[in-house]
């Protein structure tokens, strides 16, 4: 083997996994989550809870749960909730929030969304939030939450999105990589459309939404580098892209947008 051949070789086997970067991402940052206002929003939440249609007798499943404020939420609501995620620091960080709130129906498990530990049509309600614009493939993991709901079960996700625009989708999907490595791609609504019929659903309801934002939600607890680039990105946007982007200035500081999609389905009973 040519010299070379063996460095690339050695450079390849160190590049991360979207899952990978996860890991080391939110471990570091998983303290932050707990405390954010956003993932904290109780009025998402409760749109989150109306969407599900929780009952007593419900088994919820919450994917990639994070500081576990989605399954804290559901949890009165249902029998019980199981919260996944593939962080140690995020479940840890979970089980802080359930015990803080004295919820005892709450079962925390370390597991990836495209290999779920859990038998075939398990779960009313499987929820997802903020989270699938980091799996590494969207089709398996979407697959595997049809897999574990019960013919009568509903899915809930909320997502970080962007609109049916080719600039704006291109642009806010380099500035969430530079932002977080282990971003994947955030959808279109029309894409979440397409993805969940091809993966055996229909589409409740799709409810995009946006929120504008001081441009430090982008660059928090990133790198000098990647700081800069953001930074760069933005300045350089022509009148024209900045009203796209809905770029403002207020009170001396940079805002611009974020988009976001709450989505409800069921499955297909045709395909079943």
């Amino acid at each position: 083997m040519h010299p070379e051949d063996v460095t690339n070789s050695v450079k390849e086997s160190h590049v991360e996994t979207s899952e990978q970067a996860a890991r080391r991402i939110f471990g570091e940052r998983s303290s932050f989550y707990s405390k954010s206002a956003v993932h904290k929003d109780p009025e998402v939440l409760k749109r989150i809870i109306r969407l599900a249609g929780p009952r007593v007798d419900s088994l919820a499943l919450d994917i990639a749960t994070g500081s576990g404020h989605t399954a804290a939420a559901l949890a009165p609501k249902v029998s019980a909730v199981v919260g996944i995620d593939i962080t140690p620091q995020m479940i840890g960080e979970a089980q802080k929030l359930t015990l803080e709130l004295g919820i005892g129906n709450v079962l925390l498990c370390l597991a990836d969304t495209h290999t779920l530990p859990f038998q075939n049509q398990t779960f009313n309600i499987v929820t997802c939030r903020r989270a699938a614009h980091h799996f590494s493939n969207i089709m398996h993991a979407l697959q595997e939450m049809k897999r574990v709901m019960r013919s009568n079960g509903r899915l809930v996700v909320d997502d970080r999105s962007v609109p049916e625009d080719d600039f704006v989708d291109g642009c806010m999907n380099e500035l969430d990589r530079l932002h977080d490595a282990s971003h994947v791609r955030e959808y279109r609504p029309s894409q979440w459309v397409s993805m969940l019929q091809a993966s055996g659903f229909k589409v409740d309801l799709i409810e995009p939404y946006s929120k504008n934002l001081p441009l430090t939600s982008l660059t928090t607890s990133v790198s000098p580098k990647n700081t800069e680039r953001i930074q760069t990105i933005v300045n350089e946007l022509t009148h024209e892209r900045r009203r796209a982007m809905h770029v403002d200035e207020i009170n001396g500081e940079i805002f611009i947008n974020h988009w976001y999609l709450m989505l409800s389905a069921h499955l297909d009973s045709t395909i079943l």
